[in-house]
């Protein structure tokens, strides 16, 4: 019997563990806790990819991997011929002069569309990097690079700057493999695809110089660089093997144990940074403190805090002409994500010259147009049941006991019914009920968990809302 228990215990500590190696760990740290909870009253941040790459308008980084998928093809020069193709790709270090990078004008737009967190590309998985890493020369303040006779051609510590200065938590994306690194892709051995190029386990020196070369640029950024509050690290195939899921098809492919010692890495980082949220990408376990969801919205809210990273065009990357959403679109993924209680990335790509595309301030000005009406249910609000009813998604006060009801036309300007049935859980007595944007008073009556509410002709025939109609209902505690 003794023996049997024995195994039982066994047995469920393997259960745990594997959870804790694969699933959401929330942080023990109180001041990690602390920075979460304020991150996720932010609610909307921005996002920017930008590199060398963006000179010839092609995918950041992936086509210089050697893997057959559509966002690794080649383009233009070279293309023909993969080793003539990163050669030339390399050598877009020695034209890289982006001499319009006024981050300030970035800062005053972002702010303005009521963003309150940015993230930064300081390295993506081509290794060539936006700060002064004393690690290597492949970076924007070579001379090498044309752009570094610029007194602001420390990108990355000059983005940190402007956006500081306006109050915005600050997060540092850094792609753990590194395909420049003779390290991580050796020389003596060609790329076969996204992940290192021979075994770590057999060539352990090399890889323990891979390690230090990562450390070291981490710590950079954690020391030189101002206040940080967010480790966004990306390329989720460098990680432990005993967190590879075979179930998930792009992890099928990693075959060499990738640990970069992230406990080392957290620890540093937040000695340097106290509170500083560390977000391994898709590797789960305690070096994970948010999920980040890519390009999609989850169709439920999640058990843990999360964020949709999502580009405002078709590309992560700039790209000439690009198809950007609209601001209803926007709005609508905003608004759908926070009632999911998410947290919505935007990504932006400055072009080579160092600016936006004009496309993207008109889109941030749209938005703040509508974030002036209705982001006091966006901001520090949390999820509430039902989460949304048809094209009606709630959202709840952190603080209060008000309710958000944005009802979503789907299209720019709103045209209300007569009378517009809310679902209110949980609420015996409601005060007041407004509509944000409008001083018209309302009436309502609330039945069970259905809270109606009649809308004056006035409001009806000339809201002179767009992109939503929200109503804030006051109840008793």
């Amino acid at each position: 019997m003794t023996k049997r228990i024995l195994i039982l215990v066994l047995l469920v500590g393997a259960l745990i563990t594997a959870q804790a190696q694969h699933g959401y760990v929330k942080p023990i740290d109180p001041l990690v806790q602390q920075k979460i909870d304020n991150w996720q009253d932010l609610k909307f941040g921005l996002f920017m990819h930008w590199g060398t790459y963006s000179q010839w308008g092609v995918v950041e980084s992936w086509s210089i991997c050697p893997e057959d998928e559509g966002w690794t093809q080649r383009r233009g020069p070279s293309s023909a011929n993969y080793n003539t193709y990163v050669k030339a790709y390399e050598n877009l270090q020695t034209t890289f002069n982006p001499v319009n990078f006024r981050p300030e004008k970035w800062v005053a737009a972002a702010k303005s569309a009521g963003m309150k967190y940015v993230v930064f590309t300081t390295k993506h998985h081509d290794g060539f990097c936006m700060f002064d890493t004393k690690q290597t020369d492949y970076k924007v303040t070579s001379p090498k690079t044309p752009f570094s006779a610029n007194p602001r051609s420390n990108v990355a510590k000059e983005v940190f700057d402007a956006f500081r200065k306006e109050n915005f938590m600050i997060g540092a994306y850094f792609s753990k493999p590194d395909w420049h690194s003779e390290y991580y892709w050796w020389p003596y051995f060609p790329p076969k695809d996204r992940n290192v190029n021979y075994d770590p386990a057999k060539y352990p020196a090399r890889w323990q110089q891979f390690k230090d070369y990562t450390y070291n640029q981490i710590q950079e950024l954690m020391t030189g660089y101002g206040k940080v509050d967010i480790l966004w690290l990306d390329g989720g195939w460098v990680r432990p093997q005993n967190t590879i899921d075979k179930n998930v098809d792009w992890q099928k492919g990693i075959k060499y144990d990738q640990d970069i010692n992230m406990a080392k890495i957290a620890a540093m980082g937040r000695r340097n940074q106290p509170g500083l949220i560390v977000v391994d990408r898709s590797v789960g376990g305690e070096y994970e403190n948010y999920t980040t969801p890519e390009q999609e919205v989850p169709a439920a809210p999640l058990d843990h805090p999360w964020e949709t990273c999502m580009t405002m065009g078709n590309s992560w990357s700039y790209v000439p002409n690009d198809h950007y959403k609209t601001v209803d679109q926007i709005v609508n993924l905003l608004v759908k994500i926070v009632s999911r209680g998410g947290n919505l990335l935007m990504n932006v790509g400055p072009g080579p010259d160092g600016d936006w595309d004009p496309v993207v301030y008109d889109r941030m000005a749209g938005i703040s147009k509508w974030m002036q009406v209705n982001g006091e249910g966006i901001y520090g609000s949390r999820a509430v049941a039902p989460y949304s009813t048809g094209n009606i998604y709630y959202t709840r006060s952190k603080n209060t006991n008000a309710i958000y009801a944005f009802m979503l036309p789907g299209k720019d300007d709103v045209v209300l019914p007569a009378t517009i049935t809310l679902t209110v859980n949980d609420v015996t007595k409601v005060k007041k009920v407004s509509l944000l944007g409008s001083k018209q008073k309302l009436k309502w009556k609330l039945n069970g968990n259905e809270l109606a509410i009649s809308i004056p002709q006035q409001l009806q025939n000339a809201s002179g809302l767009q992109h939503s109609a929200t109503f804030k209902v006051e109840s008793e505690p």
